[in-house]
């Protein structure tokens, strides 16, 4: 908007200590000194359009960042070049994680819809967290969950039948969203189908096909990309056996 021109920069940006986001990006129990230390690292938020990178392949690894609002994937060019879709993240969760080890990101992050991000210089975090424990704990549990969540989708693509791998995206997605407060039975898929058979190791087709399949059934109801989980229970049992599909 354009009167955003006419506003201080420093009064525009996110305040950690006042963001409702704060307990899924940043540990509980920070005090008041803590949370205003770590509120004079976290850089200006950042706004990116539909279809913007947040970060290229290849691309130096400076920062990471927190979800504010908006959908984002990442992927990576498989040997044949078409993209591969590895992971679709929403608000509260943390991106750029992959850049870590090597000092450089290993997959794109573009932005699914118009959304904002958080910045948090990795240096500057780094620092910080020698000087709050708790801050470098939470670190590595989200790092760990980074792990885990790698772990459930090699789980996924590796056992699982078509049908059930689309059932356990579904129930994920739920959730995931559950957790940050949104409806967990009725949401918005912001990714194509397409982005989710690459993902799930699918072809369009059939995912479009379960889709219908599962709207059949009763078990949901489709409206373009509007999803309604209907019986919830018949997903998960489709899936029984499988207890990772309901991690993150």
């Amino acid at each position: 908007m354009s009167e955003h021109n006419h506003i201080p920069l420093h009064s525009l940006k996110v305040s950690c200590s006042s963001c409702s986001l704060r307990e899924l990006c940043l540990p509980v129990g920070l005090n008041r000194e803590e949370m205003s230390q770590l509120d004079t690292v976290i850089r200006q938020s950042r706004r990116l359009k539909r279809g913007e990178y947040l970060f290229h392949s290849g691309e130096s690894f400076k920062s990471l960042f927190a979800v504010r609002t908006g959908f984002f994937k990442t992927c990576v060019a498989s040997q044949d070049g078409r993209e591969q879709v590895t992971g679709f993240q929403m608000s509260g969760e943390l991106m750029g994680l992959d850049g870590i080890s090597t000092g450089n990101h290993s997959c794109d992050a573009i932005a699914l819809e118009d959304s904002e991000v958080c910045e948090l210089p990795f240096n500057r975090m780094e620092t910080l967290s020698r000087d709050i424990p708790s801050l470098q704990h939470h670190f590595y549990r989200l790092m760990s969950r980074e792990i885990v969540r790698d772990q459930n989708v090699m789980l996924l693509l590796g056992n699982m039948k078509a049908e059930e791998r689309i059932a356990a995206f579904l129930l994920n997605l739920s959730q995931r969203l559950s957790t940050r407060g949104f409806a967990a039975n009725d949401f918005i898929l912001r990714m194509s189908r397409e982005e989710i058979g690459s993902f799930l190791g699918l072809k369009l087709e059939t995912v479009s096909r379960t889709l219908s399949k599962f709207q059949q059934q009763g078990w949901i109801a489709v409206d373009h990309k509007h999803i309604q989980l209907v019986k919830v229970d018949d997903l998960k049992n489709l899936i029984s056996g499988c207890s990772h599909a309901n991690g993150h």
